[in-house]
């Protein structure tokens, strides 16, 4: 029931932030579409047997959201400095790491941030394993520290 009312909330401050327009014909057309995604994803409940924490909930999100934004922005600039180096700060490299999230939802959310950092790039996904690759020997580095794992395993409690 949680995790209904929060999907709920969500969506309609999704759609009442997109939409920009308050007229009764939209709101009425945003909750159609709300209740349709709330029964879809009760289907999908049903269907699968799997219910997947809600992370959405989590007073964590926030705090790992800032941090990942914080870490996008340093490998940004990181990845532009090996560039204009030249070929020299350049040292692809491919490496596995394990992953400590019990959940799928939890292991996807790890395998994307490691994608959305520049420099490193989650090839594949074999159980709680990860094929990564990543730009240069400290990139490698950056992900095998663990950082984002913890604080990814931290959304899940």
């Amino acid at each position: 029931m949680k995790q209904l009312l929060s999907l709920t909330v969500i969506l309609a401050v999704f759609w009442l932030v997109n939409s920009g327009h308050y007229t009764p014909l939209l709101l009425g057309l945003g909750a159609i579409s709300i209740g349709l995604i709330l029964y879809l994803s009760r289907r999908m409940e049903h269907v699968d047997g799997e219910v997947e924490p809600s992370i959405v909930m989590s007073i964590h999100l926030p705090f790992y959201l800032f941090w990942l934004l914080v870490e996008i922005i340093k490998s940004n600039l990181d990845v532009v400095t090996r560039v204009w180096k030249g070929e020299a700060a350049i040292s692809p490299t491919v490496f596995k790491v394990k992953a400590s999230q019990k959940s799928d939802v939890c292991r996807v959310l790890y395998a994307n941030s490691i994608t959305m950092t520049p420099g490193t790039i989650t090839l594949d996904i074999d159980g709680d394993t990860f094929e990564v690759h990543a730009l240069s020997e400290e990139g490698k580095e950056g992900v095998l520290t663990g950082e984002m794992d913890k604080r990814v395993s931290k959304l899940e409690r």
